[in-house]
């Protein structure tokens, strides 16, 4: 039992210590946090859009962030590295930030939904969800959702391919949930099957496992060179052994 509640407290605060990362580098565009314990202490990989605002004028900033780290959250000899962004527009968690922040703006939720989801298959997503839900235009609770390409929602795909990033944004009515899914580039679905052209296929050689096809031939064709020499080996040496037997029975 002690086992299990240490498994959970360790969780607990790896998912506190995210949330007040997402807070604190919130200017500089949070993409993301990765937690990782190794022997020589606790490594915190922060993806963001701005590194610069997070590392600070000569270190500053990264210096405050590893003692609040270490002090606040409990964690042993902290080493935080800051790692930027190559395609925000693919990032599921900056986009649902300039998504929320653009709610707050004051953007009429359909507009900022579409062109969320039309900036983010432009640069190359196989596929893309937006979800926003609260009070969108009333008093009751909604839900709207934008998508467009392929869609994954559960199974080895979404655990592999699927990218999911959460924002709230504040606005008057109240708290507005805002959800954005992004299919990575590169994916490759189960249901992708490459087939070869038949004649492509009849006219290649068919080379061995081990060996290609031209050193097999050429083995081939030398042990057929050698095979002859052998037999007039063997015949020449068969009548000097019969010479020989007569002449000790003589």
């Amino acid at each position: 039992m002690a086992g299990e509640r240490a498994f959970v407290d360790i969780n607990v605060k790896r998912a506190l210590l995210r949330e007040y990362l997402k807070e604190e580098v919130k200017r500089a565009g949070f993409g993301g946090a990765d937690i990782q314990r190794t022997p020589m202490g606790t490594r915190v990989t922060l993806y963001t859009e701005r590194p610069g605002l997070v590392i600070g004028r000569k270190g500053d900033s990264i210096k405050a962030l590893t003692d609040a780290i270490q002090f606040d959250f409990g964690f042993d000899k902290p080493q935080v590295e800051v790692v930027e962004v190559e395609n925000p527009n693919l990032n599921a968690q900056i986009m649902s930030e300039k998504l929320a922040s653009a709610l707050e703006r004051g953007w009429h939720f359909r507009r900022a939904g579409h062109s969320t989801v039309r900036r983010i298959m432009d640069n190359g997503a196989k596929g893309c969800q937006v979800i926003i839900s609260g009070k969108l235009t009333g008093q009751r609770h909604r839900t709207e959702k934008f998508k467009e390409g392929h869609i994954k929602f559960c199974g080895e795909p979404k655990l592999q391919w699927m990218e999911e990033g959460f924002t709230p944004a504040k606005l008057k009515p109240g708290i507005i949930g805002v959800k954005v899914q992004i299919m990575h580039p590169k994916a490759r679905l189960p249901d992708e099957v490459n087939i070869r052209d038949p004649d492509v296929v009849k006219a290649a050689p068919e080379p061995a496992a081990d060996k290609p096809a031209d050193s097999i031939t050429e083995a081939n064709a030398a042990a057929d060179a050698k095979a002859p020499e052998s037999g007039k080996k063997e015949t020449e040496e068969k009548p000097k052994e019969a010479v020989n037997g007569t002449s000790k029975t003589e």
